[in-house]
């Protein structure tokens, strides 16, 4: 499913100023797409501008050491934004609900919309979308559009897109990954892309408050299903008590599934303004973005998410039957 990358450039040639967002609660695919997509936008001559609905969360600082990235509603209104851009482009999600605030912008704007993106499902958002959903990262798909338009890219771009893909292979251990990505990351290497230093940064410099969240997520660790599904619970007094925040949770489920005989995990998390978000991964062949979609969300086979609007103990009830119900099929 590969994208026309002529196609895609003849279609934005036309335009000037680019507005690029991403999903709520970003992380490094999306934040290393963007910022590599507006490197590659200025190349061409063009001025890019990256407004999320979601501030960079803290450990994730490192991949935009400038500050680029923009926050609506405490960096910008939306008011603001009006008559700033002549084109919108939209990064590593094509779902309505994960564009939050930045979902009523694109509405609101009157003019060519694009998407570019890798996972299964999408809403209409009314734009041209160019997709490849067998791709493991929306940074791939970047690193590919400037292969294809012969453009160089800088240490920094290179990092970003490097952090991009590493990530969301989980450092390239997930079923996404092909002959093709260790190309695409040779040739980020040979961009200036520092491995250890990636590491580093996303690994071994953890906050406290992200240690000892993940402490007391591992700790309430549960099996059912004869030991085949985890699952446990991120709440709101477990972010008080530790000075976290939902973003800090993101390691701990991947580490339910080191569990012996554990094949697929859930992470239940109370978000601050309501609702319950279910994180979903698998390593066997339960498809978990289908999971997902049935709570109106999406992803991947192997990680996905949604958002319920229901309680804790609801949202357990019902994704646990639904996982069950999944595994046995």
């Amino acid at each position: 499913m590969s994208i026309d990358w002529k196609r895609l450039a003849a279609a934005i040639a036309p335009y000037q100023r680019f507005l690029l967002t991403s999903h709520v609660r970003p992380d490094c695919d999306a934040l290393g797409s963007e910022l590599a997509m507006a490197a590659l936008l200025r190349q061409l001559g063009k001025e890019a501008t990256i407004v999320n609905a979601s501030e960079t969360p803290p450990h994730l600082a490192f991949i935009d050491p400038t500050n680029e990235v923009r926050v609506l509603g405490r960096d910008v209104t939306a008011a603001a934004l009006v008559g700033t851009f002549d084109a919108f482009m939209v990064l590593d999600t094509g779902a309505w609900i994960q564009l939050a605030e930045m979902g009523e912008v694109l509405k609101a704007f009157v003019g060519p919309k694009f998407v570019l993106d890798h996972h299964v499902s999408e809403d209409d958002l009314g734009a041209e979308v160019f997709k490849d959903s067998t791709s493991e990262a929306t940074g791939r798909l970047v690193y590919e559009a400037a292969q294809a338009w012969g453009l160089s890219l800088a240490p920094q771009t290179a990092s970003q897109l490097f952090t991009a893909i590493a990530t969301d292979t989980g450092w390239f251990r997930f079923g996404s990954v092909t002959s093709g990505t260790y190309r695409a990351i040779a040739g980020l290497m040979e961009a200036g892309a520092s491995p250890p230093a990636v590491y580093a940064d996303l690994y071994e410099r953890d906050r406290l408050a992200r240690v000892l969240l993940r402490g007391r997520i591992l700790a309430k660790v549960a099996v059912t299903d004869s030991g085949r599904l985890a699952y446990s619970t991120a709440k709101l007094e477990d972010f008080q008590a530790t000075d976290s925040t939902t973003s800090d949770t993101e390691d701990a489920i991947n580490m339910m599934l080191v569990i012996q005989g554990v094949k697929a995990a859930v992470l239940f998390i109370e978000l601050p303004d309501g609702g319950i978000k279910a994180s979903f991964r698998s390593r066997s062949t339960l498809d978990v973005s289908q999971i997902a979609g049935q709570f109106g969300g999406g992803g991947h086979k192997a990680a996905a998410g949604a958002t319920l609007s229901t309680t804790l103990s609801e949202a357990i009830t019902v994704v646990l039957d639904a996982m069950e119900n999944g595994m046995r099929q």
